[in-house]
């Protein structure tokens, strides 16, 4: 007796839904993305109970007639895809022709359907993939497909569905995530009859961007678009100082569809690199267009992962266009504070809202020194004159310069700054017309010297590498090994001597002389694992920096130093000259702010 037999389909479209509808999430994605491709603008989805007992999907699309109706509901159907060719050049959000007969397979299922020049809508029923009807019935034109009782015949699976909020924020995360890339269709979701949103079709992507990101975010958004030739493509990011603890902030779309993929994310994080703290991810939205045939989307059944022709040109592009945007957006933007008025000239009039924002850009402020002396109180009515105090010395005072109104960046950058003092001898306190502002001295001095280094390296000459008394060997696995046998000549060209020791293990036997008390092997180890994990051939300077990072945070000014106003106005004008002037090469900021209206809240000064 055969021991091998051929499954029947209705255990076969089991199966496929086992691999394409993980949650009723998955259900909701697919019949959204047939409703895009059927062409519609509007689009509604329905839940009851979290998806457990409702999901309805109607949009105005084509729709189809009586026999693409049948035809749409047998696995493997589809008016995608017809020759090899378009398997590889998919340009469509659906293609593979399983996600209807999956879905139908567990559940009670109806679809009703109706092209724009049909005079009747076909209605289809099924229970677990089998047809129980086939009628004509009224309908506008376009598509509706209801899913009922969903997993009700694979128990097992409908057992490790979440609570109904579980699974029906997993909905909203899913329809938010296409509404993002779709900005000229109109969503609206509702669950148990009531509207959770609704997101009309918007005039430009960034209404439809803030909408689901928040009004709030949208002023930290920076704009930039790229374009080398191979992919295109525009997004936003927020400022590094808006950060999100997941990735849950990251929306990335590659030819409309929403994806989940590796190198993409890498590029976004390194465009940030330098900026973020472990644990912080960047707030972005990223649209990226190639041609369809340098896309492979037949990676998975769910269709979130994808894999590129050329991930390196899509990897290199996108990061120097969000290090472009990054650098733009974390730029201090300051006016300087306002030198004080002549002797014996009066402000204007202010409102009691801006009184103190004049005080605090019109009086000259001491560098250093005791805070003024209080005014004496005026003597009573024949009192005897109070005696005099000794004449104090005058505390010395930081000369503000007049403003240069053809040096813009000048003007509004740390130089510009009126120092006040220390805090803690840790904190230099600033002002700004805008308010008061904290500088961290070590991470702005780490700033400092961590980019001199990097100019130092790239401009180095003659004596390149620092031979070591006694090599160090460096033991990796078998595919790390192979990576790393592939870069030594690259690796050589920027001191790092290299050579096989037999099996997996290499010997170090020189280093760059600026890298030669960092720990090599941790910096080989990293090197070679971060491709193994990204497919990407690994940045090599960028790993070198990391050594520097440690050197800059070693040879940094520290907190709890104190430092004389000589020593703190350098420190600002060398801090204006810095890529990123904002981050320690760790992430850190390098200052804070509190605005005036901020400070006049916290003070009650206003409503």
């Amino acid at each position: 007796m055969a021991r091998i037999r051929i499954l029947p389909e209705i255990l076969s479209n089991k199966i496929a839904a086992g691999e394409v509808i993980e949650r009723p999430a998955a259900v909701v994605k697919e019949l959204v993305e047939n409703a895009l491709d059927a062409g519609s603008r509007r689009v509604g989805i329905e839940v009851a109970q979290g998806g457990r007992s409702l999901i309805r999907v109607s949009d105005d699309g084509t729709g189809m007639g009586h026999d693409d109706a049948l035809l749409a509901l047998e696995r493997y159907a589809t008016s995608k895809i017809f020759k090899d060719q378009d398997l590889f050049a998919i340009q469509s959000l659906g293609f593979r022709g399983e996600a209807l007969p999956s879905i139908a397979s567990v559940s009670h299922f109806t679809l009703v359907s109706r092209e724009a020049d049909a005079a009747t809508a076909t209605e289809i029923t099924l229970e677990g993939g089998r047809i129980q009807k086939v009628a004509e019935t009224g309908a506008p034109p376009g598509t509706m497909i209801s899913v009922r009782r969903l997993f009700y015949n694979t128990p097992a699976r409908r057992k490790f569905l979440k609570t109904v909020n579980t699974e029906m924020g997993h909905i909203a995360d899913t329809v938010a995530s296409i509404a993002m890339g779709w900005p000229g269709v109109q969503f609206k979701l509702t669950h148990n009859d009531k509207t959770v949103k609704s997101w009309p079709a918007a005039a430009a992507p960034l209404d439809r961007v803030a909408d689901i990101l928040g009004r709030d975010l949208q002023r930290a958004l920076q704009g930039f678009k790229f374009d080398d030739g191979h992919a295109r493509g525009h997004g936003w990011v927020a400022s590094a100082r808006v950060t999100r603890t997941t990735s849950r902030g990251i929306f990335v779309y590659v030819n409309g569809r929403f994806v989940r993929d590796r190198v993409v994310q890498h590029a976004l994080f390194e465009g940030f690199r330098g900026r973020l703290m472990k644990g912080q991810f960047p707030v972005g939205v990223l649209f990226v267009e190639l041609p369809f045939d340098q896309v492979d989307v037949n990676v998975h059944p769910s269709k979130h992962e994808i894999r590129f022709a050329e991930p390196e040109r899509v990897h290199a592009v996108i990061a120097a266009a969000v290090a472009r945007a990054v650098q733009t957006a974390d730029a201090p933007r300051w006016q300087p504070p306002a030198t004080a008025l002549p002797a014996g000239q009066q402000p204007p009039p202010a409102a009691d809202g801006a009184r103190v924002a004049a005080k605090m850009v019109a009086e000259p402020r001491p560098a250093f020194g005791p805070p003024p002396a209080p005014a004496p109180a005026a003597p009573a009515p024949g009192a005897p004159p109070a005696p005099q105090a000794p004449a104090a010395s005058p505390a010395p005072t930081v000369a503000t310069a007049p403003a240069r109104q053809t040096d813009l960046w000048h003007n509004r950058g740390f130089s510009s700054l009126r120092v006040i003092g220390q805090l803690h001898n840790t904190y230099i306190v600033c002002e700004s017309a805008e308010g008061l502002i904290l500088i961290d001295q070590h991470a702005a001095h780490e700033r400092i010297f961590f980019e001199d280094l990097k100019a130092r390296r790239a401009g180095r000459s003659g004596q390149r590498s620092q031979k070591l008394l006694i090599p160090e060997t460096v033991e990796l696995g078998f595919r790390e090994a192979q990576i790393l046998e592939g870069l030594l000549p690259r690796l050589a060209a920027l001191g790092l001597e290299i050579e096989p020791f037999g099996g997996n293990t290499f010997a170090v036997k020189a280093v760059p002389a600026m890298l030669a008390s960092g720990d090599i092997r941790t910096l080989i180890t990293e090197l070679v694992e971060k491709m193994a994990e990204t497919g990407l051939a690994p940045d090599v300077e960028a790993a070198l920096d990391d050594c520097l990072v440690v050197i800059a945070c070693h040879g940094a000014i520290r907190a709890h130093q104190a430092l004389s106003a000589a020593q703190i106005q350098p420190l600002l004008t060398q801090l204006d000259a810095c890529d990123n002037p904002s981050h320690c090469p760790h992430g850190r900021p390098t200052w804070i702010q509190w605005s005036v209206r901020f400070i006049e809240k916290s003070f009650k000064r206003l409503a």
